[in-house]
C-alpha cells in the first residue's frame, strides 16, 4: 500500500491536531451536550465511550476518511473471505470461523473449512463430556479432576486469561493449572499441588517442537512415570493440541487424544480452537460455547456495521489518533474486575506481537509510529502503583478503562466503591486540577502563603489524558467473548492503517536461535568448563561468570 502519512486524511488530521492542541478535552465538553452520545457506540453487550479523547467532529470525520484511504473495509472483506492476508507466512487469517455457529461456509485455497471446524468442535465436546461424566478416568480408575495446561504464548495466555476471568463458572471440584515458563520452578511448583492419578496434562504446541513447551512436557512425563505411572498409562493422562501426529505418537499420546488446529489460526488468536480445551474442561463446554457465541456476535457487528458506528473500527481509529498525533507511545489496559487480572498480559501479546513492526507489508520502512507499549493492572491495584505517572508524568499515556456494572460477587458496597473509582479516574485524567484551583483549595484550608507556594506545583494535575471506557452488564462468557473479539479486530484495523502485517511475529525468532547456540556452553551444576571466548564481551563475561557460579555449586 502507499505511505499512509502521504494521504490527504493524514495531513488533515495533523492540521486538526494543530488547531485543537491548545484547547483541552474538558473545554470541548463545555457547550456540547451531545458529545457523549455522538462519541459512543454499543454492540454485542458492550458499550464504548470514547468522548474523553481530544477529538472533534472534524477529527472523527478525518479518521474515518483515513480508514477508507487505508481500505479497511476491503481488508476486512479479504480477511473474512479467507484471502492470504498473512503473506509472509502464506496463510489466511480466519479465527472468526472457529466461533461462527451460523452454518456459514468459509474457504481457504478453495476448500470449505467449516465442516472440519465443526468436526473438531464436536470432538472437543465429546472429550469434555467423557471427563465431566467420569467415563474417562485415570490409570488407577480415579476420575480426572485436575488439568495442567502446558503451552506458551497464545497457547497459555489466552486460555489462562479466560479461565481466570470465568472463575464464577468453574465446575465444582475441578482445578486448572497453567505452566508456560521454561524456568523449572514453574513446573516444580505446579507438580507439588497435583495428584498424578487424577491429573490430565494438556500439551499445547502446534509443531510439538516448541522448546519451552516440550521441555516442560517431557519433565511432566518423567514426573508421572516416577510417581506410579507406566508408559502404557501416558495415553490416559496426556493429550495433545498439535498438528504433528508423528511427534505426538512418539511421546506416547493416543492419536485419538490429539486435537488439531490449522495454519490459518494464529497462536495469539487460538483460544477459540482446540487450544481452548482447558477452558471447556474447567467451565464446562456449554460455557465455552457461549464464549464463542459472544465473540461471534462482535464479529457480525464488525463485519456489517458502517465505519462510524463500528466499535472495533472506532476504538482502533482513536488509538491511531492518540499514538500518531497526540503522541501517546504507551497504552494502559485497566480492568475494574479482579477476574480480568490477566487481560493486560493477554493483550500485551495480542497487540505488541501483532503491530510491533518497523516495516510495512511490502518490506519498506514504516514512516509513522506503530504499536504502542501495552501494560496494565486491575483497578484499584493500579491506582496505588503506576497511576501517579498517568496523572502527572511527563508522557501522555492513553488508557482503556473496563468495568461491569454488576459484579459476579456483590459483597456489601465493594462494587459501588470500585465503580466510583472507575468513573473518578477517567474524570480526573481528563479534567486534571489547575494551579489556581490548588491554590484556592489550600487557601481555604488556611495554609500560609509560603506553604501554598511550595505545594501548589506538586498538587497540580495537567489533565487532558485520553481514555476510553468500556462498560457491560456483567462479566459472563458471552460478554468476555465479545470483549476479546473487540480487541482482536481493533488490532487488525490498526495494522491495516499502519500498513503492517499483524499476523506474523518474526521478532521472536532471533533470541531463540541464539539461545540454541549458547545452551551447550552452559555448564551443569558442579561441572567445570574452560572459559568461553566467543560472543561479544558482555555476553562472554556473563556466560563465564554464570558457569563459574554453577561449577562451584555443591
Amino acid at each position: 500500500m502507499s505511505d499512509i502519512s502521504k494521504t490527504l486524511a493524514w495531513r488533515s488530521l495533523a492540521a486538526d491536531f494543530a488547531a485543537i492542541s491548545a484547547s483541552t478535552t474538558g473545554a470541548l465538553f463545555k457547550g456540547d451536550a451531545g458529545r457523549f452520545d455522538r462519541y459512543s457506540v454499543e454492540a454485542a453487550g458492550l458499550f464504548l465511550d470514547y468522548s474523553k479523547n481530544k477529538i472533534t467532529d472534524e477529527v472523527v470525520e478525518n479518521l474515518i476518511a483515513l480508514a477508507r484511504e487505508a481500505d479497511v473495509e476491503g481488508a476486512r472483506k479479504r480477511m473474512f473471505s479467507g484471502d492470504t492476508i498473512n503473506h509472509t507466512e502464506g496463510r489466511a487469517v480466519l479465527h472468526p470461523a472457529l466461533r461462527d455457529f451460523s452454518m456459514r461456509d468459509y474457504f481457504v485455497d478453495g476448500e470449505n473449512i467449516s465442516p472440519a471446524v465443526r468436526v473438531e468442535l464436536d470432538k472437543l465436546r465429546a472429550f469434555c463430556d467423557g471427563i465431566h461424566t467420569g467415563m474417562r478416568k485415570g490409570h488407577t480408575d480415579k476420575p480426572i479432576d485436575t488439568i495442567v495446561n502446558i503451552g506458551i504464548g497464545g497457547s497459555d495466555l489466552g486460555p489462562q486469561m479466560v479461565v481466570e476471568a470465568l472463575r464464577p463458572y468453574w465446575l465444582d471440584g475441578r482445578r486448572a493449572f497453567f505452566v508456560s515458563n521454561v524456568d523449572g520452578q514453574h513446573l516444580h511448583d505446579t507438580l507439588k499441588d497435583v495428584d498424578p492419578e487424577t491429573t490430565l496434562f494438556i500439551v499445547a504446541s502446534k509443531t510439538f517442537t516448541t522448546q519451552e513447551t516440550m521441555t516442560n512436557a517431557n519433565s511432566a512425563k518423567k514426573w508421572f512415570l516416577k510417581n506410579g505411572g507406566k508408559n502404557k498409562n501416558i495415553a490416559k493422562h496426556f493429550v495433545a493440541l498439535s498438528t504433528n501426529r508423528h511427534a505426538v505418537e512418539s511421546f506416547g499420546i493416543d492419536p485419538d487424544s490429539m486435537f488439531v488446529f490449522w495454519d490459518w489460526v494464529g497462536g495469539r488468536y487460538s483460544l477459540w480452537s482446540a487450544i481452548g480445551l482447558s477452558i471447556a474442561l474447567q467451565v464446562g463446554f456449554e460455557n465455552f460455547e457461549k464464549l464463542l457465541r459472544g465473540a461471534h456476535a462482535l464479529d457480525e457487528h464488525f463485519r456489517a456495521a458502517p465505519l462510524a458506528d463500528n466499535m472495533p473500527v472506532m476504538l482502533a481509529l482513536i488509538g491511531v489518533w492518540n499514538r500518531n498525533f497526540v503522541g501517546a507511545a504507551s497504552h494502559a489496559i485497566l480492568p475494574y474486575d479482579q477476574h480480568l487480572h490477566r487481560l493486560p498480559a493477554y493483550l500485551q501479546q495480542a497487540d505488541m506481537e501483532s503491530n510491533g513492526k518497523r516495516v510495512t507489508s511490502d518490506g519498506t520502512s514504516v514512516s509513522v509510529a506503530t504499536g504502542p507499549v501495552i501494560f496494565g493492572e486491575p483497578g484499584t491495584n493500579g491506582q496505588h502503583a503506576f497511576y501517579q505517572l498517568l496523572h502527572q508524568g511527563t508522557d501522555v499515556i492513553s488508557a482503556d478503562f473496563i468495568a461491569p456494572a454488576i459484579s459476579q460477587s456483590e459483597i456489601g458496597d465493594h462494587h459501588q466503591k470500585l465503580l466510583s473509582n472507575f468513573l473518578a479516574q477517567t474524570e480526573a485524567l481528563m479534567c486534571g486540577k489547575t494551579t489556581e484551583d490548588v491554590r484556592a483549595e489550600l487557601t481555604s484550608e488556611k495554609r500560609p502563603k509560603s506553604e501554598i507556594d511550595a505545594l501548589a506545583p506538586h498538587k497540580t494535575f495537567p489533565g487532558d489524558r485520553p481514555t476510553n471506557s468500556i462498560v457491560f452488564e456483567k462479566l459472563t462468557p458471552e460478554t468476555l467473548g465479545a470483549l476479546i473479539a473487540l480487541y482482536e479486530h481493533k488490532i487488525f484495523v490498526q495494522g491495516v492503517i499502519w500498513g503492517v502485517n499483524s499476523f506474523d511475529q518474526w521478532g521472536v525468532e532471533l533470541g531463540k536461535t541464539l539461545a540454541k547456540t549458547i545452551l551447550p556452553e552452559i555448564t551443569g551444576l558442579g561441572e567445570h568448563k574452560p572459559e568461553i571466548d566467543t560472543h561479544d564481551a558482555s555476553t562472554k563475561g556473563l556466560l563465564n561468570r554464570i558457569n563459574k557460579l554453577r561449577g562451584d555449586a555443591k
